[in-house]
């Protein structure tokens, strides 16, 4: 009898059992899933008050940015431009072939155009234009591949 149930948080045993398995597929084909997630944090003052942060992960070959938050009183400073700036310098010369990152109508895609960040598609949503995704990427110049894959 099979059971579909609906979770937020999959247990730490259900996680693991599914991450070796998807590991073992991988590396069956020559592929390391490479998945690891990370953030950086923007901090400023004394007490290192946190007033940005992009959440990320690698995966395969590629980093994916998930979240890119600025506080709203330190908006408009060029702090999203130096976080995204610090990623790139930080996986440059790695072996990954490129950064993506999915945003909103509404969260200002012109700005990853300016940080230069190339649109790769729209997808429209005719219901509510301000949640149109706009997919963006932005590849690593002269760079030889080399994560995602077993050498």
């Amino acid at each position: 009898m099979l059971k579909i149930q609906f979770t937020h948080d999959l247990s730490s045993t259900v996680e693991e059992k599914m991450r070796r398995s998807l590991v073992q597929y991988e590396s069956s084909h020559g592929i390391d899933v490479n998945y690891k997630r990370f953030a950086l944090t923007l901090t400023r003052g004394a007490n290192q008050d946190p007033i940005g942060v992009l959440n990320a992960f690698t995966s395969f070959y590629e980093i994916y940015i998930e979240d890119l938050w600025i506080d709203s009183n330190h908006r408009r400073k060029g702090y999203g431009k130096k976080l995204l700036e610090n990623l790139e310098q930080r996986f440059k010369g790695k072996g990954f072939n490129n950064i993506n990152l999915v945003t909103n109508q509404f969260n200002a895609p012109g700005f990853y155009e300016k940080c230069g960040f190339t649109l790769e598609f729209v997808r429209e949503n005719l219901k509510n234009p301000k949640l149109t995704k706009f997919f963006f990427v932005k590849f690593f110049e002269d760079e030889n591949q080399t994560q995602g894959l077993f050498s």
